[in-house]
This record gives C-alpha cells, structure tokens and sequence, in this order.
C-alpha cells in the first residue's frame, strides 16, 4: 500500500503501482479549505498592493498606490473543483464578475450558488483581471499556463497559482513577467521545489513567492494524519485476506 499524505498522487507512477498490485490511497479535498483561503488573499494583497506599499514605507518611501475594489474586478478560476469552488464562493460576497473553466460538466447548483459564468480557457484569460490556477496536474494541464495564455491575458492581469507548479510554463512567465505583458503572479508551488536559488522569480517586484505551504492549517493536517494511517492500515489489512 502507498498511503499518501494529501490530495496530490502525480508524483506516484500509479500504472507501475496497478502492475504490481499496490493500493494507491490519498486525502481528496484535505485542504481546501487553507489553499482557498490563501488564493483569496494573494488577490486581495494584489488588488489593494498591500505587500507592494508595506515595502515602500519600510523602505522611506510615502507612496499611494492606486488599487482596485474586487467589485470592479472580474476573477477567473480554472479548474472548478473543490478548491476552485471554495474559491468563487469566498470571491462571490466581494462582488467580483466570477468566470470559470472546466473540463467537466459542473453541477448547476454550484453554478446557481455561486454565479459563476462557465466559459472557454480563452475567452477566461481574456477577461480575467486575477486568474486562479485551481486545476490537477495531468498531460493536458502540464505547461497549460504557457506564452500563448499569458499573451491572452490583458497588461494588469495577475495569476495565481496554488495548485501544481507545472500547470505553469516558469521560463515563458518569466519572460512575459520581465517584459511587463502581465502585471503579475503569486506563486505557492514551482516546477522545480525547492525553488531554486538562482530563479529570476525572487528577484521580480511583481512577484509574490511561498515555498508550497497554502496547505498550512493545523486541523486540516490532523485530518490528513489521521486519514493517511486509516488507509494505510485499511489497505495492509484488506491484502491480507
């Protein structure tokens, strides 16, 4: 039995696991609650700069940075899941334009509640004033986040990106950071962790970083323990009998 701690399995070769009958267990939305948490602050620190004048003032600097109301604002969430969910309805009471994308059917109760527009992953980009990357890391979402969807994005737009570090394609944001062809990105999770210490990411001003920790939550990791052992005992004791 591999018993997993947490959602992710894409770090498992579950086909190698399958020919050699091991039981593949994980925690499904174990941490919903934290990383939803965490997707709506990077927008809020984003739209109303708090990160960006705490630092000016810091550093001498009395500087009013114009903001945005996330009432003026339009949020895209890709990948409409459990976190993406919890994502549109905490952004619902600020009054944000919602859109979403998935490559599944979403249950119109969740779309009714929340009043999320279901729309194509381009027309998402082109809209979007803060797009949150919510989505599993499979073969079509790998590098999902590429050039030709940051070029979709308007000049301000930021990304956030608390699900896996591969969906984004790290050189091309970059690139399209430097550049200024998107305002910015917030950043829990990387293609390559620890984040390498030469990465231009932290060295740019329009980046925020953390080292993949928006799973911080002390009764979700009691869970996640507890859970982990169950299915790591259930599973041992099922194989033998």
């Amino acid at each position: 039995v591999i018993s997993k701690w947490g959602p992710g399995i894409d770090s498992i070769d579950s086909a190698a696991a399958t020919e050699r009958d091991i039981l593949v267990c994980r925690t499904p939305n174990a941490f919903t609650h934290p990383v939803a948490d965490t997707v709506l602050g990077y927008i809020l620190c984003f739209a109303r700069n708090l990160p960006f004048m705490d630092t000016a003032m810091k550093n001498g600097t009395w500087k009013k940075i114009p903001g945005r109301a996330l009432n003026e604002a339009t949020i895209g969430v890709i990948g409409v899941g459990a976190i993406g969910e919890a994502v549109l309805r905490r952004a619902k009471p600020f009054g944000a334009v919602l859109l979403g994308n998935d490559i599944r059917d979403i249950d119109p109760a969740i779309i009714a509640e929340t009043g999320v527009e279901m729309t194509s992953l381009d027309d998402l980009l082109t809209r979007s004033d803060y797009v949150s990357v919510n989505c599993d890391l499979t073969d079509l979402s790998r590098h999902m986040m590429d050039r030709r969807a940051f070029d979709l994005m308007p000049e301000h737009a930021v990304v956030v990106n608390a699900a896996r570090g591969p969906v984004i394609n790290e050189p091309d944001l970059i690139e399209e950071l430097g550049a200024g062809r998107i305002g910015g990105a917030a950043m829990d999770v990387f293609e390559y962790e620890p984040l390498p210490a030469d990465s231009p990411l932290r060295q740019m001003d329009n980046v925020l970083i953390a080292p993949h920790n928006s799973n911080s939550s002390r009764r979700a990791w009691e869970r996640v323990h507890v859970s982990t052992l169950d299915q790591l005992v259930s599973g041992l004791k099922s194989a033998s009998l």
